[in-house]
């Protein structure tokens, strides 16, 4: 059954920051909502991008040899496959993600942070 997905009442259960939580699927794509809060740890996707949408709020991310991209509410950052870098919003910020279902959130870095099994909402 084709049913809509409120992203706002989804965000009331995502209660923890940096631990994503999967919303959709389409194909082989998750879309996952996050809350992000202070400084996430470097890494990078080797194999895939990912895009960040912002929800609510201010996100800035960090990016290793270029300036900290920032994004506001209805804006979007994609990094390329590849690239090294790191959330790091002063504030919390909801995010939106879109990215292939089995990607790691921490990429190549297993820390802390890692989600090995994401929830699905």
């Amino acid at each position: 059954m084709i049913e809509k997905v409120s992203i706002q009442a989804k965000a009331k259960q995502v209660t923890h920051h940096y631990e994503p939580k999967e919303i959709a699927v389409i194909n082989d794509m998750s879309v996952k909502l996050a809350k992000f809060e202070g400084p996430f740890t470097w890494h990078k996707h080797d194999d895939s991008d990912e895009l960040f949408l912002v929800i609510n709020g201010e996100l800035t991310i960090e990016i290793e040899g270029q300036s900290p991209v920032h994004a506001k509410e209805n804006e979007l950052i994609v990094i390329p496959k590849g690239v090294k870098h790191r959330p790091n919003p002063d504030k919390e910020v909801l995010v939106a993600l879109l990215e292939p279902t089995d990607l790691l959130n921490t990429g190549d870095v297993t820390n802390e942070f890692t989600v090995k099994n994401i929830e699905k909402i």
